[in-house]
């Protein structure tokens, strides 16, 4: 990537008239500045040799909040968007509010964050916390969904933009088929994937279908779903745990949403200050492009 082909696109945490201001002169050399969003979002052309991570320090020291992706110009607009769903889609991890229900969230949750850090493996995680629902009556999943499951802001928007142009939308979860199709509908996903919650006797059983779909399910889903518009650099990918790990770093543009520190340390870029809609911003859209 040389300095004559990249564009810098940065998000405010809040339209801010002076930070704004403030953080186009935080970054020298740039030329064609776009306006994406007033006081809050603008993309340029940057001509000088200022990493990613050099402009998120002096943003630093100019506690300026953004979010910030220096990406090639070429290709931005992707003709894939494949999510995680359990906090990046939705601001809850599924199985912990099921695990509320059957009185063994604090056991579950300790589980599901070491697996998200990836300090234990996704599949014996995903068997032990499943494990300890078992008798979990089935009217739970929808009590749960009715009463726990919320999306984070932007996300309806950025399926609905991509969709519009042409984009293929696809959810991928380490979690379960029963809140991945209602998460799909409600935004507007294509397709979604998901883990299968074994039920029998009106009750879970506490198993889970195989195979899980896991790391390596999630990476073969990029590369199945983004086959027809010439492989997976064409796709953006977005998630916050270990288990997306291997999908966002072979995507064109691998988001780290709110994520684990592994994650957002190997993502292309982050977001940790802004919502959604900043993956669109990332892309080259801007305001009006939106689609509510």
């Amino acid at each position: 990537m040389t300095n004559t082909n990249r564009v810098v696109t940065l998000v405010l945490g809040a339209k801010d008239a002076l930070a704004f201001d403030k953080a186009l002169g935080v970054i020298p050399e740039l030329e064609d500045i776009k306006v994406l969003s007033e006081h809050k979002a603008f993309e340029a052309s940057i001509l000088s040799d200022m990493s990613q991570v050099d402009l998120l320090d002096a943003l630093g020291q100019e506690n300026i909040k953004a979010d910030v992706s220096i990406q090639c110009t070429q290709n931005r607009r992707k003709g894939l968007l494949i999510c995680d769903m359990d906090s990046t889609l939705i601001g809850q991890e599924c199985i912990d509010e099921l695990a509320d229900f059957a009185g063994v969230k604090d056991r579950v949750s300790a589980i599901t964050e070491r697996a998200m850090r990836g300090e234990i493996g996704f599949d014996g995680a995903l068997k032990e916390r499943v494990g300890l629902l078992k008798g979990l009556d089935l009217s739970v999943l929808q009590t749960c969904f009715d009463q726990r499951i919320h999306l984070n802001p932007g996300a309806r928007t950025l399926c609905q933009t991509m969709k519009a142009n042409g984009a293929k939308t696809v959810i991928v979860s380490g979690g379960f088929t029963f809140f991945t199709g209602k998460v799909a509908q409600a935004c507007g996903f294509d397709a979604h994937q998901a883990n299968t919650l074994i039920e029998g006797d009106g009750v879970l059983t506490g198993q889970v279908g195989l195979p899980i779909l896991g790391r390596e399910a999630k990476l073969e889903a990029l590369k199945d779903h983004s086959a027809q518009i010439k492989g997976p650099s064409n796709a953006i990918a977005i998630g916050d745990g270990a288990n997306d790990l291997a999908m966002i770093t072979a995507a064109g543009l691998g988001v780290a949403y709110y994520a684990k520190p592994a994650v957002a340390a190997a993502a292309h870029c982050a977001i940790n200050y802004t919502d959604l809609t900043t993956a669109l911003y990332f892309q080259g859209y801007a305001d009006p492009d939106f689609v509510h």
